[in-house]
């Protein structure tokens, strides 16, 4: 779909969707010259516009879901974890990456709304949506958190590190609380699934998608075993979870690319 059929398409979420682009890329490109206060307000008008942009999707006639609105929704989540967080947390700073990430997504969902679900077939599909994009929504935080992690050590190894940036210890132990509670939210999503086949008496089906969601699932499941039981730490553990997170991207929304974009198939 280009860009003036989706406008035609449906209008207000292209306003929408534009507005709120327009919103993240000017806080990514001039979030250094904002005070904290204009920055606030910038994100949080930003987070209230993409959030109506997904609800014209989310909650029209007919649903419409897919790879980008997914990646839209994560998108979302992660901004809303950055707003919580940055309030315990002043020292966090992820804001340009996290706009940028967020314009990106919301054009893409504009561009690429997804299928049509005119008729839900299973009260199951709704849950099983909601607890997978809420454990990409949190292992996305749990990459974005080893991230700052990783740059922290870099600049303490290189000898710049300030005192207003935020301790090493604390940004890995926030990240493995966001890996353990994207790892539960996964296996809840997976038993959702299991109970959504079972409600059209359909048998577990290996496709695609279930392979790479089951070995995310296995790879987070070995990186907490490997943190509980032998302390792993570091490198080991970032290069971990950025497998688990690559794998897990490849699964609903690697599929769902290849079916939409490459295939062209809805």
């Amino acid at each position: 779909m280009n860009l003036m059929s989706a406008v035609v398409a449906n209008p207000s979420a292209a306003v929408l969707s534009s507005v709120a682009a327009l919103s993240y890329a000017c806080l990514a490109w001039a979030h250094h010259r904002m005070t904290a206060t204009q920055v606030r307000v910038a994100i949080g008008a930003a987070w209230l516009l993409h959030l109506l942009a997904l609800g014209q999707g989310l909650v029209g006639d007919p649903v419409r879901f897919g790879f980008a609105p997914a990646l839209s929704i994560t998108a979302w989540l992660l901004l809303t974890v950055y707003l919580v967080e940055s309030r315990l947390y002043p020292q966090l700073q992820a804001r340009w990456p996290l706009a940028a990430l967020g314009a990106l997504t919301v054009v893409l969902a504009l561009l690429f709304p997804g299928t049509d679900y005119p008729t839900l077939k299973s009260p199951w599909l709704p849950l099983h949506w909601a607890l997978g994009i809420a454990s990409y929504g949190l292992i996305g935080a749990a990459v974005v958190h080893a991230w700052l992690m990783q740059r922290a050590e870099r600049a303490m190894r290189m000898g710049s590190s300030s005192e207003t940036s935020m301790p090493l210890l604390m940004l890995e132990r926030l990240t493995f609380r966001f890996v353990g509670a994207g790892f539960a939210l996964l296996t809840a999503t997976l038993v959702a699934g299991t109970l959504f086949a079972e409600a059209f008496r359909q048998a577990w089906v290996w496709d695609h998608k279930t392979v790479f969601s089951v070995l995310s699932w296995f790879t987070m499941g070995v990186l907490l075993w490997g943190r509980w039981r032998l302390g792993w730490r570091g490198r080991l553990a970032v290069r971990m979870l950025y497998l688990g997170a690559g794998l897990l991207l490849l699964g609903y929304v690697g599929s769902r690319f290849v079916i939409e974009v490459v295939l062209q198939r809805m």
